[in-house]
């Protein structure tokens, strides 16, 4: 007789006594549980459905409910869709995933003129794979394996990227392909998805988090998507697209050429953002806003600087001292203070101080004390001269409500992230959130002290402020710098690698932690040295010409 611990989303659910062994399907089967359940765990380890169990043991099924799930669910859809355009296409033809966008992810097909036609032609043979239930295996091969596999299918791409004495790969009837992460058992667990065109690509929508059925209207974030495509130029000029192609520079000794002509790339958009907002001469208000670790504050100093060489005086001003009294600070449905809420913010004493400000009066800037709570006197003065300009930096910059009472005319917005289009091969990205919170995670360690597992654990808070207070807003930007570097994950593997290789399988964060080192496995080292000194990288490894 042995027990299990049956687990749904890692809460428990009920124990189960066998006098045999049994597997994990029969017990899904036998208690009737959702079918929603992306994936399986046995101490941090995935398995199968079929995995037989003859001890005591904590089963965990992860439902797409969750953030976990939810990403498993939406890359065994990917799979799908890459599955059904082998089926369909040339293998001369290649399938690129390129970036997410909205509710889906974008790609385009290389070598070929997509068509509406061969959309709806690709979105029935997804559906034909899925109604079929087809199951999706995990297997481990050799390298020599992996060409025997990967060659026929013309899929060289991958092949690239193995460094391993064994590669994880997925099977699915006669396609195979690499996923860095985990994909669900059988082709089932996909309900819902959308495939739209484009040109000259598709996009591959997903039911929102927690919901069953995808919104019928798509909304493209036309000035996020252009931002995008603008950086998929830059990575043209670089002539890189995978993560191959900069471990070739590094290998050539050509990495220090590459990375003075990306920082010349941002260097050349602030510039240009600069100019347009000097050019308008109605503006004295900017306004910067982005998720976690964008690098918002790097940014703006070098702003800064470009806006002092074109004759404007910029003043920065910080948000934080705007902190309503904690007593009366919005609270969380936890019971936390909510500071990300727009409501936490004395919003009437900062529209009067900039009132104030553009209409020629000198004002006292008000100072937040985080230690009482409560605001105190700062003895400092402000007021903006002909050629002044004031810069806000904070989480609701995009936000009307921020500013109601100042005109459009004098204010401008800009929208900073770090908008990732490198990727590890075709069908894997790098997706957005990774990048920022490598950063985090590199920049909480070496600033505040924290261990990785802190940041992972606190990760999806911080996502949820953003889904709430950023996300929505980033379409009012007047202007979107994007701050990812494409070589940056090269030079933060040394720092991350050994504080993700801290975390223990006993942490929860424990599976996450791995699979963020499996992304800088296939990534080769770039020395510090070769960084200059006011790269928005600098904000997180350290030795920034900026002060902080």
């Amino acid at each position: 007789m042995f027990k299990v611990e049956l687990k749904i989303d890692s809460k428990h659910y009920k124990t189960l006594a066998f006098a045999k062994r049994i597997c994990i399907k029969d017990i899904i089967e036998n208690e009737n549980l959702s079918d929603n359940i992306a994936a399986y765990q046995i101490e941090f380890e995935y398995v199968n459905s079929r995995y037989e169990m003859d001890r005591d043991l904590k089963l965990n099924c992860i439902t797409s409910n969750t953030t976990e799930g939810y990403l498993i669910y939406q890359d065994t859809a990917t799979f799908i869709m890459c599955k059904a355009f082998h089926n369909l296409f040339s293998k001369e033809n290649q399938l690129i995933i390129e970036h997410s966008i909205g509710d889906g992810v974008y790609g385009e097909i290389i070598d070929y003129t997509f068509s509406s036609e061969d959309v709806e032609k690709l979105k029935r043979e997804m559906q034909r794979i899925i109604s079929r239930k087809l199951p999706i295996e995990k297997l481990y091969v050799t390298p020599s394996e992996a060409d025997e596999i990967f060659l026929p299918q013309g899929q060289e791409d991958i092949l690239k990227n193995i460094k391993f004495k064994n590669i994880q790969i997925y099977k699915c009837g006669k396609y195979y392909d690499y996923f860095l992460r985990q994909l669900a058992d059988d082709t089932s667990l996909i309900k819902s998805f959308d495939l739209k065109y484009h040109s000259p690509g598709i996009i591959l929508r997903f039911p929102k988090k927690g919901k069953d059925k995808i919104t019928k209207k798509f909304k493209l974030p036309r000035t996020l998507f252009a931002t995008h495509q603008e950086h998929d130029k830059w990575l043209n000029i670089l002539n890189i697209h995978n993560v191959s192609a900069l471990n070739k520079y590094i290998k050539n000794y050509k990495i220090t050429n590459l990375i003075q002509i990306e920082e010349a790339l941002h260097e050349k958009k602030i510039i240009d953002i600069a100019n347009q907002i000097t050019w308008k001469k109605d503006i004295k208000i900017v306004l910067i806003a982005g998720p976690s670790s964008s690098g918002k504050t790097t940014f703006a100093k070098r702003l800064t600087i470009q806006l002092r060489v074109n004759g404007t005086y910029p003043h920065i001003v910080g948000m934080d001292n705007y902190f309503l009294p904690r007593k009366i600070t919005p609270r969380k449905e936890n019971g936390d203070y909510d500071f990300e809420n727009i409501g936490a913010l004395d919003l009437e004493l900062l529209n009067n101080n900039l009132r104030d400000l553009l209409a020629g009066k000198e004002i006292e800037l008000p100072k937040y004390n985080f230690i009482t709570g409560n605001r105190e006197k700062s003895y400092k003065k402000l007021q903006l001269r002909e050629n002044d300009i004031l810069i806000l930096e904070g989480i609701h910059g995009l936000n009307d409500k921020l500013t109601s009472s100042i005109p459009f005319n004098q204010k401008i917005k800009i929208y900073v992230s770090a908008l990732n289009n490198l990727n590890i091969d075709s069908h894997n990205r790098i997706p957005t959130t990774d990048s920022r919170k490598i950063r985090r995670i590199i920049r909480d360690h070496k600033f505040r002290g924290h261990p990785a597992e802190q940041t992972l654990e606190m990760w999806e808070s911080i996502r949820e402020g953003e889904n709430k207070n950023i996300f929505p807003f980033q379409e009012n930007a007047d202007f979107m710098f994007n701050s990812i570097l494409t070589y940056e994950l090269a030079v933060l593997k040394k720092y991350g690698m050994p504080l993700l290789q801290s975390v223990t399988e006993y942490c929860p964060e424990y599976l996450e932690a791995k699979r963020l080192i499996r992304l800088f496995d296939h990534i080769y080292n770039i020395q510090d040295d070769l960084v200059p000194s006011n790269s928005i990288l600098r904000e997180f490894i350290g030795g920034s010409i900026f002060q902080y």
